[in-house]
């Protein structure tokens, strides 16, 4: 892990919390479908790298991507989002086919991963559309400043309140990365896609 493995939100995190999670908050199976996120707490986690089978129905995932390859937040509509470093703005769009991100910002970062300086890209999807205002390509964010917030079921691809945080190596050719992939390039997907954890912490 790039930063402490302790948990994010409790000050001993590297980085700045993406979301500020109370110290109570629920920790998602979505390998079998639920017709509730939020039975527990007002915050949940989804997990990476986790087999969600039946539970992607709509024509976006083809029937056959399942496995889940960035983390999930659950939170309260509106639930603000921070940039957990200094970066820029690289992209945003509304992602509005049924399934998708809806509003999505990617941002750009330098970091220091075991010693090599090396650029990171951060997708963070299912935002509020006034997320989006104002957004400028290239303008310069500091860690822990606001850059958006959860949005709600109708705007944010048809999901309950959370942002999907996604992490890539490689450079995004737009606003958008294939959040669910096929069992089959599962493998390829986790060295694109790193753990989230790495920059949010222990969350589980």
């Amino acid at each position: 892990m790039w930063g402490s493995p302790d948990l994010a939100g409790t000050g001993q995190n590297l980085f700045h919390p993406i979301v500020q999670i109370p110290e109570a908050y629920w920790v998602l199976n979505l390998q079998k479908p639920q017709t509730n996120w939020n039975q527990h707490y007002d915050f949940t986690i989804g997990r990476y790298d986790e087999d969600r089978r039946g539970m992607y129905t709509q024509a976006l995932f083809g029937g056959e991507r399942t496995v889940h390859v960035g983390l999930d937040i659950g939170g309260p509509a509106f639930t603000p989002i921070f940039a957990f470093e200094d970066g820029t703005i690289h992209s945003f769009a509304d992602n509005d086919e049924d399934g998708s991100y809806g509003p999505t910002i990617i941002t750009e970062h330098q970091l220091m991963i075991e010693g090599i300086q090396t650029k990171l890209w951060v997708l963070h999807g299912h935002l509020s559309r006034t997320s989006l205002e104002h957004l400028e390509v290239g303008s310069v964010i500091k860690r822990g400043d606001e850059i958006g917030a959860m949005g709600e079921e109708h705007e944010n691809g048809g999901w309950p309140p959370h942002v999907h945080i996604q992490l890539t190596f490689d450079e995004p050719e737009k606003p958008d990365l294939d959040g669910v992939v096929a069992p089959q390039d599962r493998e390829a997907a986790l060295l694109r896609y790193p753990d989230p954890r790495n920059i949010l912490g222990q969350l589980y």
